[in-house]
This record gives C-alpha cells, sequence and structure tokens, in this order.
C-alpha cells in the first residue's frame, strides 16, 4: 500500500477526550454521518451519541450506525426505535440467536472503531462507546486511545465504510449511488502526516495489520514501545521483539496489570520467560484496565487502531488501524506512553518470575507451539460471508424481527 501524505492527525486519549469530539464533529454535521462500533451500550456515554445522532438525522444528515450483534447485544427496543423514528438507519454485524442463554457467535466479530463525517473528518481508534471509557466510572475505567484525522487519507476510510455496508447487504449498486452522491474530489492536505489505513479481513486481509507490525520491529533501530490490551501474539512476532532486543533495540511491552478479564494476564505472563531473557522490557499497567492498541518506533513510526495482538485480533476479527509516518505525531504518542511507564506501571523483572520447572517447561513447549501454528488453525473456522442486518430501517415499521434477534 501507498503511504498518502498530507493529513493532520490528532492523538485523542480516554473518553474525556474522544467522546466531545465526536459528538460535536456529529452535531456539525451537514451531509453524513457513519459509526462503525463493537460496543454501544444504553448508558450515560450511550445515550449522548443516540442524542447526537437523532438530532444530526433530523436536520436530514444521513446517519448510518453499524454495531456488532455480539459486543452490542442488550440495547433495549425504546433505545432502538427512538433511532428509527429520528431516521438513523442502523444495522447489525452477524446478529446471533441466543442457546441457553448463551450467544454464540463468539468469533469474526466486526472489532472496528471508525466515525466518518461528511467524507472530510475521521475518527479511528480502540474506544467504544460504554462509559467505562471515562474516568468518573472508577477504577474499572479503561485506558485508551483514538485519533482524529483530516486531509487525503480520510477518502480512503470513507469509501472503506461505505463499502462495508454494501457488501453486508445493501449491494453494488447502492454503492457506486452513494459514492456518487458524496464528495469525492481530492481532499486537500491539512497537515504533513503520511498515514496509511490498514484494515484485517478474513479475505483478501488476513494479516496485513501483523505485517505493518512486523516490518517496523524488525526495521526498529533504536526503540519500540508498545502498548497492547491483550497480547499473545503469533510466534513471528515474538520472535521479531527478541531478535530487536538482541541486537540492542531498546524494546517496551506495556501489558495490563489490572486487566478487565483475568485470563488476558495469565495468558501475556506465560511467554515473560522468553521475552524477559532476550532483553525486552515488560512494564504492567496498574492503575486501571488497559484497552489501548497503539505503538511507536524510533521516534518516526506509529499505530493506533483496534488490533490487538492476540488471536481473536489477528487471525479472526475485523480490524481497522491507522498507520502513521510523522515525527511530531511519534513523540506526542512516545510522550503519553512513557508517562505511563514512569507513573503507573510495575517494571517486570526476571527475578520477580518463578523458577523454572517441569511444569513450566512443558507449558512452554505448547505455548511455543501454539503460537506458532494458531494462524493456520484459526482458518479452519467457517469463514462465511459477512452480514449486516437492519436492526431498524426508518424506511420500513416492521422492525421486531430484527429487534428479537438482536437481543
Amino acid at each position: 500500500m501507498a503511504w498518502i501524505g498530507g493529513n493532520r492527525i490528532e492523538l485523542l486519549e480516554n473518553g474525556e477526550e474522544f467522546f466531545p469530539r465526536v459528538f460535536d464533529a456529529i452535531r456539525s454535521a451537514e451531509r453524513e454521518v457513519i459509526i462503525e462500533t463493537f460496543i454501544l451500550f444504553e448508558d450515560k456515554v450511550g445515550n449522548a451519541l443516540a442524542d447526537a445522532m437523532r438530532e444530526a438525522a433530523r436536520r436530514g444528515v444521513k446517519v448510518d450506525l453499524m454495531i456488532d450483534g455480539f459486543g452490542s447485544p442488550d440495547l433495549s427496543e425504546a433505545y432502538i426505535q427512538s433511532l428509527g423514528q429520528a431516521g438513523v438507519r442502523m444495522r447489525a454485524f452477524d446478529p446471533g440467536q441466543q442457546f441457553l442463554g448463551q450467544r454464540l457467535n463468539l468469533f469474526r466479530r466486526m472489532h472496528r472503531k471508525i466515525v466518518v463525517i461528511d467524507g472530510r473528518l475521521a475518527f479511528v481508534g480502540g474506544i467504544n462507546y460504554s462509559a467505562d471509557h471515562v474516568m468518573d466510572f472508577g477504577p474499572k475505567a479503561k485506558q485508551d486511545y483514538s485519533v482524529a484525522l483530516t486531509g487525503p487519507i480520510v477518502s480512503e476510510i470513507h469509501r472503506f465504510v461505505l463499502h462495508a455496508i454494501a457488501v453486508g447487504g445493501k449491494g453494488a449498486g447502492w454503492f457506486r449511488r452513494r459514492i456518487k452522491a458524496a464528495p469525492q474530489a481530492e481532499l486537500a492536505p491539512t497537515g504533513d502526516a503520511e498515514v496509511q489505513f490498514v484494515t484485517r479481513d478474513n479475505r483478501r486481509h488476513t494479516n496485513d495489520i501483523e505485517r505493518h507490525y512486523l516490518a517496523a520491529i524488525r526495521s526498529a533501530r533504536r526503540r519500540i514501545v508498545i502498548a497492547n490490551a491483550y497480547f499473545f501474539p503469533g510466534y513471528r512476532l515474538i520472535k521479531a521483539l527478541r531478535r530487536a532486543a538482541r541486537r540492542g533495540v531498546e524494546v517496551n511491552l506495556i501489558l495490563q496489570g489490572e486487566p478487565d478479564m483475568p485470563i488476558v494476564k495469565v495468558a501475556a505472563s506465560m511467554l515473560y520467560h522468553h521475552l524477559l531473557h532476550a532483553g525486552v522490557h515488560i512494564y504492567e499497567y496498574c492503575q486501571r484496565p488497559l484497552h489501548g492498541k497503539v505503538a511507536v518506533v524510533d521516534d518516526r513510526w506509529s499505530t493506533v487502531g483496534s488490533s490487538n495482538l492476540d488471536p481473536l485480533s489477528l487471525s479472526l476479527n475485523l480490524e481497522a488501524n491507522v498507520v502513521v509516518r510523522d515525527a511530531a505525531f511519534a513523540q506526542e504518542l512516545q510522550s503519553r506512553l512513557d508517562r505511563l511507564m514512569q507513573n503507573h506501571c510495575k517494571h517486570v523483572e526476571a527475578a520477580d518470575l518463578d523458577e523454572w520447572s517441569g511444569w513450566r517447561l512443558v507449558r512452554s513447549f505448547f505455548v511455543f507451539h501454539l503460537l506458532r501454528w494458531y494462524p493456520s488453525w484459526a482458518g479452519w473456522l467457517p469463514r462465511h460471508a459477512p452480514r449486516l442486518k437492519p436492526v431498524v430501517d426508518p424506511k420500513s415499521t416492521e422492525t421486531g424481527a430484527a429487534r428479537t434477534d438482536h437481543a
């Protein structure tokens, strides 16, 4: 993929910086709002988003909302109906029925978090629409990041989200009409950042995000900082990190010390011996759950997005990251990550780990081979075509069946 220059990119940390910017952008929209998210909860954040979308739709703005059927399962009928009555088109990615009270559509989730406003402003990152992304939620509030983008890269992101709607159900004819109706003139430069919009799917782009990480790590000469919430990457990425550390690169990993799911820390800690003995520095973020998916390499290359470094994100989910070449942005992101490491993290030392034992050796053998082969195993799971099912269509009053499937 070619780098697209002339962009302005702004780092947004946590819900306190992200939500006001997105809601203001929706309220200022003139023609079109498109939102993709994994999680939308009916809490103070989800209600504020709904208010902004309804107000925009009533002004005649085209508002399209796409949620994941697994990540956003419990929206009430009143919430959904109020969006439809205002003119919001709401669709769920692979909504699934419950079986014995459990939702079975665990795999191949739409995990992206994207907003596009009027084809001229975009937001990409890891922040969902839920109150646990703001500090007043308490000790379980999540640490996370997103970016706001203007410039030529927004045309690529805009085309992508329109195509996602078309592939999921609207069809090629709708896509061509929507593209034709949308402003498609090349957007004027707004800054100096070179950006690529990189996605992961289960067809043609199965490992694009991982390949960008690998390329950056293998070319690193001075410093790598990776902050990732769910860290259990493939064998190639582990090997690249170990080799970088052994050739003198300062490699820093910021992982969860107070995880939202305990299994996350258990899985990552299985890799600590291999990484620490190669010279990788591991920091556990202990202030609250870490939900970020960001990285900086050599004060120049950086990435922000939805993709974790675990089997779900690297082999199953639909993901989206921006990869950036811009010294000023990399320095800003690195400064914020350094502040986390210095003030809110525990530096894990080799002496902190249990001594090697027969069981640990056996476990490490199986972990090694799991990391080596899980991308191939993931390919055995069904590669169904993604379905975007209308949750509510403002043109139709027949919404009951869609709500039943969604719930």
